[in-house]
């Protein structure tokens, strides 16, 4: 049951058109930059820290965003789903998920400053 709810977050996020393809492809370049980042200043037991952190919070977002959008079909603050001729149309992310993904790899970043 598990495999097949990542196969469908694993599809959703392949097709939809919330961010733009090569916003993508950014985000992982700015995770893998902020995790080198952080190990070049901080060392490798803070950058696992930051890492660790930053995965688990982005994906309380993301199962939060999974559970109040009742898996991608409905509205939800930022989520605006619609449908035309029947089918589900997304519109892209806003604001409230942004500051978030912002708020958390600027907490991490004062969390490990911080030990």
């Amino acid at each position: 049951m598990i495999i097949e709810e990542i196969k469908k977050d694993i599809n959703f996020l392949r097709e939809h058109t919330l961010q733009p393809k090569w916003w993508k492809i950014v985000k992982v370049f700015i995770l893998v930059g902020g995790f080198l980042l952080v190990y070049f200043i901080f060392g490798v037991s803070k950058a696992i820290i930051w890492i660790s952190f930053v995965l688990v919070f982005s994906g309380i977002v993301h199962i939060t965003y999974r559970i109040k959008t009742q898996v991608y079909k409905k509205s939800w603050l930022d989520f605006k789903v619609t449908a035309v001729d029947g089918k589900r149309t997304y519109k892209r992310i806003g604001l409230v998920y942004y500051s978030l993904v912002v708020l958390i790899f600027f907490t991490a970043t004062v969390v490990i400053y911080l030990l």
